[in-house]
């Protein structure tokens, strides 16, 4: 059995921080791309951040320059740091994960259960 845990979702001023975690517990045996996606009423769920086990990163064009994804390997959990955060980004972020578990070992995909962020003044 699997979970994706995501926290640090939150209320923020225009211009300001969050910094949204998810981490991979359960029967896990190795971790491969780790993505963040957000969903706002109305639209598809987006891509905004996707890195790979190795450590190398790509982003959406809406929060380059902005927003950081990272990894830390040991305790299967992905990071999003966003900054100078726009009313725009107000959404559901969720992580989505790519593992192999100890049971039946072939890779599958997993979604977290979403982190509301809102950026309002």
């Amino acid at each position: 059995q699997v979970q994706l845990m995501e926290s640090g979702g939150g209320l923020v001023p225009p211009g300001g921080s969050l910094r949204l975690s998810c981490a991979a517990s359960g029967t896990i045996f190795e971790v491969n791309v780790m993505n963040w996606y957000r969903q706002t009423p109305g639209k598809e769920r987006e891509l905004v951040a996707t890195i790979d086990s190795a450590g190398g990163s790509d982003y959406a064009d809406f929060v380059k320059g902005r927003f950081t994804i990272s990894r830390d390997n040991a305790k299967n959990t992905v990071y999003l740091q966003m900054n100078s955060l726009k009313p725009e980004d107000t959404a559901v972020y969720y992580c989505h994960v790519e593992l192999r578990d100890t049971i039946a070992p072939r890779w599958k995909y997993y979604w977290g259960q979403g982190t509301q962020v809102i950026v309002s003044t």
